[in-house]
C-alpha cells in the first residue's frame, strides 16, 4: 500500500514489536510524528522535556525489559542533547535505537546553514553507536530499521542509529513492512576447542573464581552462570555492572570487595562479560600474579593488553557459560562456608562507611526483590553500586564507565514506563538532580510509579570531598537548590521529607502504596570517602588491607 516515509517508519517499528517511543517532536520529524499520532493504538509516544531524557529513558527501558528502547530526536541540537544518553547506553551494553532527523539530503555535508545543521552529524552518531545508517528513500526506511534491529540482535548489544531526511519522511511509495525472522538470534557461538581447553583449566584448578561484568546481564545469562558456578563450586565475584548476575541470596555470590579475599587464593579465574579494567586508573583490575586467566567475551578486545594473557572464548556469554557448564566436571559443594566468612569480613569493613551504609540498608529493606534501584553518582550511590544486595538481574541500574552525572532520574523514568507494575526508586544527589529536575513534569504527566530520593547537601559533594583531601580547600562546588517541597507542588508531584535512614522505609512504602511519582528530600551532611571499600583492586596506598578471612594466601 502507498505510505509516506513516516508511515513506513512507524509500520516497520510496529512489525518489529516496538510499543513505546521516547522523543521530542520538531519540524524535520513532522511526518514521523503524524504517523505516530495515527498509530496511537499500537505505539505509545512519550514526550519528555529534554532530548537527553529521551535517550536516557530509552536506555532504562531497554536494560530492564529486554526490549529495544527507541528514542527519536531532531537533527543537530537534538542529536547532541541525546548524545549523553547514547554514550551511557554504549558503555552499558544497552539495546537502544536512536532515530535521528536530518537536514534535507541535498544539503548534507555542504555547510549551507540549514536549520539544525551541524558538521558531520553522521560521524557523531557513528562514534556513539555500534552501527548507523541513513535512509535515502521510503523503501529504504523499512530496510534500514530492519537492519538496525538485526544489528541489535547480533554480537555485543549496543545502541544503533538511523538518520532520515525530512523529504524522505514526507515522500510516498508503495511499500510494505519487512517481517523479521521468527527467531532472530545473532548470538556468537563458542568454538568447541576453546571450551575444551577452558574446561580442562577449570577442572584442574584448586580454587577457581568467576568474575562477571555487564555482559552477563546483557546476554540474559544468569541461569547459565548459576549452573556453572554450582557445578564448579566456585565463588562468583560481580563487578558493579554485573550485580544481580548471580543473586546475592546465593551462597556463592560476592561483591567486588569480597573478591579481594578470594582472588588472593585463586589459581584460575574465569572473566565473563567484563573489560576487567579499573575505569578510574586505566589499569587492569588485579596485577599479574599466580592466576591463570580465561576470558569469555563477545568482544575480543576484552582480553587485549594490559590484561594478563590467558585462554580465550570468543562467544556470547549465555552460550559460552552453557557450554562450559556442560563440559566441566561437578565438584563437591564445600565452598559456601568460606564465602560466608568472606561476607562477614566485608560486612565488618563496610560498617565503617557511615552514614552511607545505613541509607543503603534502608533502601534494601524497603524495595522488593524485583524492585529496581537506579543509582547515581552520589555518595550513597557510590556505595550502593557495590554493597546494595541485588537479588534479581537488572534490578540495580548503574552508569557504567561513562559516569554521566545526572543520568539517574531520567533513566528511572524509562524504567518506570517499561515496568509499570514494579517498584522503581531513583537515588540522586542535589547536584545530579539539577540536570533533569524539569522531568518532574514527565513523571507527573504520565503518572509514572517512581520514588525520587534526593540526598541534599547543597554541594557537588564528591567534588568537595576530593578537593578538600587534595588541596585542603574546595572551590566551585556549591549548588543553589530550589525549595524541594515547592518544586514538587509546582509539578503536582507528592513531596516527602526524610531526615534520616531510619525513617526512609516508611516514607518509601507510603510512596509505593500511593502510586505515581513522589519527590523525597533527604538532607545530609558531609560523608567519609568510601573509595577504599568499593573496587576489586587492592586498597590504595596508605590504606591498610585487613587480614584475609581465608588465611594467608602464601601459606
Amino acid at each position: 500500500m502507498e505510505m509516506t516515509g513516516g508511515e513506513a517508519l512507524v509500520a516497520q517499528l510496529v512489525c518489529e514489536g516496538v510499543t513505546d517511543v521516547f522523543g521530542i517532536p520538531g519540524v524535520q520529524l513532522d511526518w514521523a510524528t503524524d504517523a505516530l499520532r495515527r498509530a496511537q493504538d499500537k505505539i505509545r509516544y512519550y514526550v519528555p522535556r529534554h532530548e537527553q531524557t529521551a535517550s536516557y529513558m530509552a536506555d532504562g527501558y531497554a536494560r530492564t525489559t529486554g526490549k529495544v528502547g527507541v528514542c527519536m530526536v531532531v537533527p543537530g541540537p537534538g542529536v547532541l542533547n541525546a548524545s549523553a544518553g547514547l554514550a551511557t547506553a554504549f558503555a552499558c551494553n544497552s539495546r537502544v535505537l536512536c532515530i535521528a532527523g536530518q537536514i534535507r539530503a541535498h544539503g548534507i555535508g555542504h555547510s549551507y546553514g540549514f536549520l539544525h545543521e551541524i558538521p558531520d552529524q553522521s560521524g557523531v552518531l557513528a562514534g556513539l553507536t555500534k552501527w548507523s545508517g541513513q535512509a535515502k528513500s521510503v523503501a529504504g526506511i523499512r530496510a534500514l530499521v530492519r537492519a538496525a534491529m538485526r544489528e541489535i540482535a547480533s554480537g555485543r548489544p549496543r545502541p544503533v542509529a538511523i538518520e532520515i531526511p525530512p523529504e524522505v519522511l514526507a515522500a510516498r511509495a508503495d511499500v510494505a513492512p519487512i517481517a523479521p525472522p521468527p527467531n532472530e538470534d545473532g548470538r556468537l557461538r563458542p568454538d568447541a576447542r576453546d571450551i575444551e581447553a577452558a574446561a580442562a583449566l577449570l577442572d584442574a584448578a584448586r580454587f577457581p573464581v568467576i568474575y562477571v561484568g555487564g555482559g552477563v546481564l546483557a546476554a540474559n545469562a544468569s541461569p547459565e552462570l548459576r549452573a556453572l558456578a554450582e557445578k564448579l563450586d566456585a565463588p562468583v565475584v560481580a563487578s558493579e555492572n554485573g550485580r544481580g548476575g548471580l543473586s546475592d541470596h546465593h551462597p556463592l555470590s560476592l561483591n567486588a570487595v569480597g573478591g579481594r579475599a578470594v582472588f588472593a587464593h585463586a589459581d584460575v579465574a574465569l572473566i565473563v562479560g567484563s573489560r576487567f579494567m579499573n575505569m578510574s586508573t586505566g589499569n587492569v583490575l588485579l596485577p599479574p600474579n599466580h592466576i591463570e586467566y580465561i576470558y569469555l567475551n563477545v568482544d575480543d578486545s576484552a582480553w587485549s593488553a594490559p590484561r594478563p594473557s590467558g585462554a580465550t572464548i570468543h562467544a556470547d556469554a549465555k552460550l559460552g557459560l552453557a557450554a562450559l557448564a556442560d563440559a566441566v566436571r561437578r565438584r563437591p559443594a564445600k565452598r559456601a562456608a568460606d564465602i560466608a566468612r568472606v561476607r562477614a569480613w566485608v560486612d565488618e569493613q563496610t560498617a565503617r562507611i557511615a552514614p552511607q551504609m545505613a541509607w543503603v540498608r534502608a533502601l534494601r529493606a524497603s524495595i522488593p526483590d524485583d524492585g529496581v534501584l537506579v543509582s547515581e553518582l552520589t555518595q550513597v550511590g557510590y556505595v550502593a553500586g557495590v554493597h546494595y544486595p541485588v537479588y534479581e538481574p537488572q534490578t540495580c541500574i548503574g552508569h557504567g564507565y561513562q559516569g554521566t552525572l545526572g543520568y539517574g532520574f531520567p533513566t528511572s523514568l524509562g524504567v518506570a514506563v517499561g515496568n509499570p507494575d514494579r517498584v522503581v526508586v531513583s537515588i540522586t544527589g542535589d547536584g545530579g538532580f539539577g540536570w533533569a529536575m524539569q522531568e518532574l513534569a514527565t513523571a507527573a504527566r504520565y503518572r509514572l510509579n517512581v520514588a525520587i530520593v534526593v540526598f541534599s547537601d547543597g554541594a557537588f559533594g564528591n567534588v568537595r570531598m576530593l578537593q578538600q583531601q587534595q588541596f585542603g580547600a574546595s572551590f566551585a562546588d556549591d549548588v543553589y537548590n530550589p525549595k524541594f517541597d515547592t518544586l514538587a507542588a509546582a509539578f503536582d508531584v507528592r513531596y516527602a521529607r526524610c531526615d534520616g535512614p531510619e525513617s526512609l522505609p516508611s516514607v518509601l512504602k507510603r510512596a509505593f502504596a500511593q502510586g505515581g511519582p513522589t519527590l523525597i528530600e533527604a538532607p545530609v551532611g558531609p560523608m567519609p570517602n568510601p573509595w577504599s571499600l568499593i573496587r576489586l583492586s587492592p586498597p590504595p596506598a596508605g590504606v591498610k588491607a585487613p587480614a584475609n578471612p581465608l588465611g594467608d594466601p602464601a601459606a
